[in-house]
C-alpha cells in the first residue's frame, strides 16, 4: 500500500522558515519534518511514498537524490571519482521507494492527489499532508479501514488549546489550565485511507481543493468514517507550532518518534 504525501504548498504562514524552502523541508532535529512523518510510516512497515511536489520542489527532489552522500560518511578516489559509501545503519531505509512526482506551482490539495492516480496500484492507498507528526497506529487505523467498507476513512483528532484557558466569574479566576484540551470537538488530523474509488470524486483541475467538494460529496454519499486518535497530534502550521516541535524535539523522546535511529 502506498502513501501519498501532499507537500506542495507554500506555508504562507510559517514564512519565517519557508520563504527559501518547501514547508515539508524545514527541520525538527536536523531532519527535514517530511521525513519524521515517511519514518514514522515505515516503522509500520509501509515504505513506498508518493510525494506531490510543488513549491520549491526541487529541494525536495535534490535531497532524496542525494540523501545518501548526505546522511553517511563516504571515501572518495579524487582520481577516478570512485565513491564508497559508509553506512551508519545499512538496513534502515531498506525497501524504501519513493516516487516524486511535480504536480503543479498553484495547484489545490485535491488536483495535486488527481494527478499521482498513475502512480497508485492496488485498491488501498495513505494519504496525509507533509507537515503534521503524530504517534498514531497506522495498523489500527488500517484495519478500522478495511473493517467498515466504505471509501475513505480519515483520522479524527483533538488538538490541544494554543493558549491556557481561563474559567471567570465576574473578574475573577475561578480556574487556569494551562494548554487544555481543545474543546470545539474533533478536527480531521490528515491521516487518511481511502479506496482507489476515490479517485473518481477528484478533478484535475488546479482549483479542485480536496477538502472541500470531494471529501463534501464523499461524507454526503455515506462513504466516510471517522477514526478517532486520542494520542498525541501536532501540526507545524505557524512559526509557533515549529517551536513547539522543535523544543519538544530537543528535550528527548518526542511523542511522535516511534522509529529506532
Amino acid at each position: 500500500m502506498k502513501v501519498v504525501i501532499l507537500c506542495g504548498g507554500q506555508g504562507t504562514r510559517l514564512r519565517e522558515e519557508t520563504e527559501f524552502k518547501p514547508k515539508a523541508m524545514v527541520e525538527i532535529g536536523q531532519i527535514p519534518v517530511l521525513m519524521h512523518i515517511m519514518k514514522c510510516y515505515a516503522h509500520y512497515g509501509y515504505k513506498e511514498f508518493v510525494l506531490c511536489l510543488g513549491y520549491k520542489g526541487q529541494q525536495i527532489k535534490d535531497y532524496f537524490y542525494r540523501y545518501e552522500m548526505l546522511t553517511n560518511d563516504f571515501t572518495i578516489d579524487l582520481h577516478s571519482k570512485a565513491i564508497t559509501f559508509h553506512p551508519r545503519n545499512a538496513l534502515q531505509y531498506e525497501g524504501w521507494k519513493i516516487t516524486l512526482a511535480d504536480t503543479g506551482l498553484n495547484s489545490m490539495t485535491g488536483a495535486r492527489l488527481k494527478r499521482v492516480e498513475k502512480y497508485i496500484g492496488g485498491d488501498l492507498f495513505m494519504l496525509t499532508y507533509g507537515d503534521g507528526v503524530t504517534d498514531l497506529n497506522i495498523n489500527e487505523l488500517i484495519s478500522f479501514h478495511k473493517g467498515h467498507g466504505k471509501i475513505g476513512t480519515v483520522t479524527g483528532v483533538v488538538p490541544p488549546s494554543r493558549y491556557g484557558e481561563l474559567l471567570i466569574e465576574q473578574d475573577r479566576v475561578v480556574s487556569f489550565m494551562e494548554k487544555p484540551d481543545y474543546g470545539g470537538g474533533a478536527i480531521s488530523g490528515g491521516y487518511f485511507v481511502f479506496k482507489r474509488e476515490f479517485f473518481d470524486y477528484l478533478q484535475d483541475d488546479d482549483g479542485c481543493v480536496l477538502e472541500k467538494l470531494p471529501l463534501e460529496r464523499l461524507a454526503k454519499d455515506g462513504q466516510l468514517r471517522v477514526f478517532h486518535h486520542k494520542g498525541f497530534w501536532q501540526c507545524m502550521d505557524t512559526f509557533r507550532d515549529y517551536n513547539y516541535l522543535k523544543d519538544m524535539w530537543e528535550m528527548g523522546s518526542p511523542p511522535w518518534k516511534l522509529w529506532r535511529d
